[in-house]
């Protein structure tokens, strides 16, 4: 164990709590009787019936290599496999994020470049900000009179102000002297932005679009959930209905797995901007 390196402890000791947990998981789950131990009484009053609890994990697994096994078929509007779902979901979200984005960071810029647009914008933002996405949607849909694109406002409504604030904060806390030396090689304000002040404020602004992805995540699930039609959020809702637990289940962890691949990958990238002074 001495001569694993940190990582690899970590990620032995990870798979050790995922499998007692599971064990743990396994064995609380009571095992259903079958009708041939039942007595002629327990038949007769109806215990042989299934009766709906927490699927065990060795249900889940099943379900789960059943769908990932095909996960892009299509069998009509109420039944898609599971890519195809993850996929609407997934572009719903990029949709409204990359716009979301397009929005936040030249705005941001302005605000952390000038003093009198941060106190001017700044009463607006905390009017907005606080708002719940889900908030917007019935306004979204009346307006708008599609769910498809209220549901991708809803994901840039939520995704704009993470990304905002840390842009706004990133810009202006860049280091006066910097901008200083800018000025005195002459640079002009569109050149001093791109070459100066976004590389110093970059880590601060991925900061924020990592949040803003996560956010936008946990949105759309909920969203989906409103509209209906296509998604994983629609997903889950209809396997609810259907009282299929195991599904439920399933898609809950993918849901899990889909956010933390969204946010590795800004992980990454926020490694990749940032710089030691």
């Amino acid at each position: 164990m001495g001569q694993l390196s940190l990582n690899q402890r970590a990620a032995l000791l990870s798979v050790l709590m995922l499998i007692v947990g599971l064990l743990l998981w396994e064995a609380a789950i009571p095992a259903q009787k079958a009708v041939e131990e039942l007595t002629e009484y327990e038949r007769l009053t109806g215990a042989g019936e299934a009766k709906a609890g927490v699927p065990p994990p060795s249900q889940v697994l099943a379900k789960a290599w059943e769908q990932l096994s095909d996960p892009f078929y299509d069998a009509g509007p109420n039944d898609k496999g599971i890519g195809i779902q993850i996929g609407y979901s997934i572009y719903r979200v990029l949709t409204g994020y990359l716009l979301a984005a397009l929005v936040a960071i030249p705005f941001g810029f302005l605000i952390g470049m000038s003093q009198v647009a941060c106190k001017a914008f700044n009463p607006f933002i905390q009017v907005l900000r606080p708002i719940s996405p889900l908030a917007w949607m019935p306004l979204a849909l009346f307006i708008i009179g599609d769910s498809e694109a209220s549901a991708i406002f809803v994901i840039f409504i939520c995704s704009i102000w993470p990304m905002l604030i840390n842009t706004a904060f990133g810009v202006a806390g860049v280091r006066e002297d910097w901008v200083n030396v800018a000025r005195t090689h002459e640079l002009g304000a569109i050149k001093t932005a791109f070459t100066v002040i976004l590389p110093a404020a970059a880590p601060t602004i991925v900061t924020g679009m990592r949040i803003s992805i996560g956010i936008a995540w946990l949105v759309i699930v909920a969203a989906e959930m409103l509209v209906g039609g296509t998604g994983i959020g629609y997903y889950v809702w209809n396997e609810w209905n259907n009282l299929d637990l195991t599904s439920v289940i399933f898609s809950i962890l993918m849901i899990g797995v889909v956010g933390m691949l969204l946010d590795s990958a800004f992980g990454l990238l926020q490694r990749r901007v940032t710089y030691a002074e």
